[in-house]
């Protein structure tokens, strides 16, 4: 329509006035989310992480569809990106995943990997090196593992 503004499609609030955008959840002290691509390596760093006492999660940001959705789920102090290249996917995994597939989870990680505190490839790396460097970013972040830290956690 002539003369109409963008903001006039915007969702709107009580008043009628423009819906203020969500705030962002307020982060737990000491909590770490884990995302990348399917057998990125995932799986494997979170469940040493929590056994090393820290408040470590998974949220499946490659699945989902809300860009956020890691920061909505687990509120993390710190935010961890994995990932890995197709060759290295199909080694681990025995799969029918194309490039295309991993793509697609990709473009669901980029608001993930836009924030991320760090951002690590892991088809060069073992289980026990990502592990290392993943602890030691987590050190230099000021996050340390607690001793109740897998309380609660999903």
């Amino acid at each position: 329509m002539a003369g109409r503004s963008p903001a006039a499609d915007r969702p709107r609030g009580r008043a009628g006035g423009p819906q203020a955008p969500e705030p962002h959840p307020t982060p737990v002290a000491g909590r770490v989310a884990v995302v990348g691509p399917c057998a990125s390596g995932k799986s494997v760093l979170v469940a040493r992480l929590r056994a090393a006492g820290y408040d470590a999660w998974q949220p499946a940001q490659e699945h989902s569809y809300v860009p956020d959705m890691w920061r909505r789920l687990a509120r993390p102090e710190a935010l961890i990106y994995l990932d890995v290249s197709l060759p290295a996917l199909l080694a681990r995994r025995r799969t029918d995943f194309d490039q295309d597939y991993l793509d697609e989870q990709r473009r669901r990680l980029e608001h993930a990997r836009r924030h991320s505190d760090l951002y690590l490839p892991t088809e060069d790396l073992s289980e026990e090196e990502v592990f290392a460097r993943v602890v030691r970013a987590l050190r230099a972040l000021g996050i340390a593992p607690t001793p109740a830290a897998s309380d609660g956690a999903p």
